[in-house]
């Protein structure tokens, strides 16, 4: 237990760092032990696993326990944090539409996907993956049949009793604890992902990693600083970057190095009360936030998802493209709060183009090499967004009554 403890106590970020760094030593010098690279294989099935658990319970006790009220500024912060996460989808789609990401995908047939021929055969097989049996769903993976019925049964949960709701909360909490005991081994999984990478194609493959890390930051850079400021702009008609560069450098940084947005919570807590706005609201929309306002998760499942499709040589009509804006939205709202989480959802994504399961789940995994970057990244826009909005939406009311309002 105390090497346990010990184990846990060390930076996830820095044990994975090890864990690459292991990796590419021993296949530079033993690449021929291709036994070293089952751990990578073991992880990614570990999350295989356990994630269309997680996507189905956090799901429909998200939905369950869905918040009321609040008033108007309440609805004002819902509605801009589901503008945010779609508008980020959007960006990652147009960004990749210009820099056609790919995927270091080896030995994947590139016909491996075949193209929509159009966007009613996407919703056909749509349709056809979400009329499955829900254990059926959970079982076989089908992320779309998994993601429908969770927001069914969470509608049809919201009048159950608060004890029901407790429970489904507690269920909701053990799950993540198990992907939280599942990440934790992501240093083994990375140093067989990293050894076998780099054992059949060498230490070039970092350049490929490199460019998609540079698409997906750049991405997030964008949201945070042109397309947060424009949406503030809209609602407080005045210089919106004061209150997003405070709400970058008090909460950002922090969130960048706890890669948690839950954790972050007590950071945006007081610097929403710095900012001198209403308790009532902001105690309610930060926590709400942790959970459904995800832009830097909209980014990762897109941009992943967009990667491997031009890996594989799949055209995307247009429509196709706009529809995975709304899954991708849809999904990131979904994500687990762990690090790492948005990652589990892009085999949903991928489903809509036809994507194996197996290529969709090496996707995933290329996204843990990337993810000590990403994932902080990642985490420190879904975070500081929350105080962004939180504050836009407060502060355009206070000035249509009147009030002066201060940075």
């Amino acid at each position: 237990m105390n090497l346990i403890q010990k184990w846990n106590s060390i930076s996830l970020i820095k044990r994975i760092l090890c864990g690459m760094i292991v990796g590419i030593i021993l296949a530079l010098i033993i690449p021929q032990v291709t036994i070293i690279g089952t751990l990578g294989t073991l992880f990614v099935n570990a999350l295989k696993a356990i994630a269309p658990v997680l996507v189905f319970v956090l799901v429909t006790t998200a939905l369950a326990r869905r918040v009321t009220g609040g008033g108007k500024t309440m609805g004002r912060i819902v509605l801009l944090y589901l503008i945010g996460t779609f508008a980020a989808a959007v960006c990652a789609v147009l960004l990749c539409s210009i820099f056609n990401p790919t995927l270091p995908l080896d030995g994947i047939d590139s016909t491996a996907g075949e193209a929509p021929a159009s966007v009613f055969d996407v919703i056909s097989t749509m349709i056809l993956g979400i009329i499955s049996n829900p254990l059926g769903a959970i079982v076989n993976g089908n992320f779309l049949g998994i993601l429908v019925w969770g927001i069914v049964f969470g509608i049809a949960l919201r009048h159950s009793s608060d004890k029901t709701k407790g429970f489904l909360q507690d269920i909701s909490d053990a799950v993540s604890l198990v992907i939280k005991w599942v990440i934790s081994l992501a240093p083994f999984g990375i140093l067989g992902l990293v050894f076998t990478a780099v054992s059949e194609n060498g230490l070039d493959i970092f350049i490929d990693y490199g460019i998609l890390l540079a698409i997906l930051v750049g991405c997030m850079a964008f949201i945070a600083l042109v397309m947060n400021p424009f949406i503030v702009w809209t609602q407080i008609r005045q210089n919106p970057y004061p209150l997003v560069f405070k709400c970058l450098k008090e909460s950002f940084v922090t969130a960048f190095f706890t890669r948690s947005s839950a954790a972050n919570i007590p950071v945006n807590m007081e610097l929403c009360k710095s900012l001198g706005l209403d308790e009532k609201n902001y105690s309610t929309s930060i926590p709400l936030g942790a959970t459904i306002n995800m832009a830097g998760a909209a980014i990762t499942i897109t941009v992943m998802t967009l990667a491997c499709v031009n890996t594989l040589g799949i055209e995307v009509p247009i429509l196709v493209k706009i529809l995975l804006c709304f899954v991708a939205a849809l999904g990131a709202c979904g994500a687990s709060g762990v690090a790492g989480g948005s990652l589990l959802l892009i085999p949903m994504a991928c489903s809509l183009f036809g994507i194996p399961s197996d290529i969709a789940w090496a996707v995933v995994g290329i996204g843990f090499i990337i993810g000590v970057v990403q994932d902080s990244c990642e985490t420190g826009l879904n975070s500081s967004t929350d105080a962004v909005f939180t504050a836009a939406a407060e502060f355009h009311d206070k000035k249509a009554a009147g009030e002066e309002i201060k940075f």
